[in-house]
């Protein structure tokens, strides 16, 4: 844990530096895809973007790690302990450090923060086992909305058809990443993919590892990647009643993932190995998306 920033002028812009330093670190270390969408911005809304990041890299960490489950609720507990102290004015934690000068440039909402961590606790406490939609939905909301809701204010454009954008490409996104991550989070005892695709394509059973196995899973693969497209509609829809200059970086994130997308429901349901966007092709995305 970082020091406070207290101290004279030139000591906070030291701590401030090193804050800036770690998230970034964060960023560069991630490998997401994110950062190409992060580095078409101005330098002021970058490094604000690269805290949001930071955020929720660490405390999706928390609940990947081995450790046992209550260290993970205290260490989420901790954070939460943490954004009270960032929305005072005095954060300790080197992310929040660098967090904060956004959060009292760009008004950045603290619930929109909670709910990531809600989202947060619920993997903490063991994640979906095939839920119904509309919990996915709401799961998405805390996870995917809220950096998007963060996002919009960072990138320069909340109006009504950008806030609804957050939710609708947020939606999008973790839908995409539901049926990338299905492995993954199998071997977790975790599965996203909801109930009513399960049954509509013959799947009786909802435990993790049996589902993977079925031979029926394409099946509900290929519907539920079909639904996720009509995410990735309305979202362009949205994107062209907004201010495109400033939400350029949405516009690239979206590509990215639509691409994803597709690549995913050409190959194995469940693939062992993590499926990615080309790099070439995330670079041509971004010159092509991110110019206009």
């Amino acid at each position: 844990m970082a020091a406070t920033t207290s101290g004279s002028p030139a000591s906070r812009s030291r701590d401030l530096a090193g804050a800036k330093r770690h998230v970034k670190e964060i960023v560069a270390a991630a490998g997401s895809s994110f950062y190409w969408g992060m580095r078409l911005l101005p330098l002021e809304k970058r490094e604000a973007i690269f805290a949001v990041y930071a955020f929720c890299r660490e405390v999706d960490d928390i609940v990947d790690d081995d450790c046992a489950p209550e260290d993970k609720d205290a260490a989420l507990r901790d954070w939460r302990q943490e954004i009270d102290r960032l929305f005072e004015g005095h954060p300790t934690y080197l992310t929040a450090q660098a967090l904060h000068p956004a959060v009292t440039r760009f008004a950045l909402p603290k619930s929109e923060f909670l709910l990531m961590l809600e989202g947060m606790e619920q993997d903490a406490k063991g994640g979906l086992t095939a839920p119904k939609e509309v919990d996915l939905r709401a799961y998405c909301r805390r996870v995917a909305g809220s950096v998007g809701s963060l996002s919009v204010h960072i990138f320069g454009d909340v109006s009504p058809p950008a806030r609804e954008l957050a939710i609708v490409q947020g939606e999008a996104l973790q839908y995409t990443n539901v049926l990338r991550d299905l492995a993954e989070d199998a071997a977790r005892g975790r599965l996203y993919l909801p109930v009513e695709y399960l049954r509509d394509a013959d799947i009786g059973t909802s435990v993790p590892q049996e589902v993977l196995a079925h031979p029926n899973l394409s099946r509900a693969c290929t519907a539920f990647a079909e639904e996720t497209r009509h995410r990735y509609a309305r979202a362009r829809q949205l994107l062209a009643q907004c201010d495109r200059r400033a939400l350029r970086p949405a516009a690239v994130m979206l590509e990215i993932y639509s691409s994803l997308l597709e690549r995913l429901a050409q190959g194995r349901p469940a693939s062992p190995t993590r499926l990615k966007v080309p790099r070439l092709l995330k670079l041509w995305l971004a010159l092509r998306h991110g110019l206009l």
